[in-house]
């Protein structure tokens, strides 16, 4: 499951980088934990297609790589299903 945020904290930006994932062309950053240096998502720089265009500027945080307060994995048990998302097809 994705988060998708306008703003993420405590995160540092990786390299500008052309990804094609399954909605098409997108210029795109990684986005990499201050604390552990991790991959936790990616930021939406420009999209390549019109109807893309909403994503502009947006953070998407992988759940599953991401931990809550108390230091278990930030999921809730809606959150069991997984499925593929755009990185994975990159």
């Amino acid at each position: 499951m994705l988060d998708q945020l306008r703003r993420c904290v405590n995160v540092t930006l990786g390299e500008k980088e052309e990804r094609m994932m399954i909605t098409g062309l997108h210029t795109v950053v990684d986005i990499f934990c201050v604390g552990c240096c991790s991959i936790v998502g990616w930021k939406y720089e420009a999209a390549h297609e019109k109807t893309q265009k909403y994503k502009e500027g947006k953070f998407i945080l992988e759940r599953f790589k991401v931990f809550g307060p108390d230091g278990s994995y930030f999921a809730t048990p809606h959150d069991a299903t997984f499925g593929s998302s755009d990185a994975d097809d990159a």
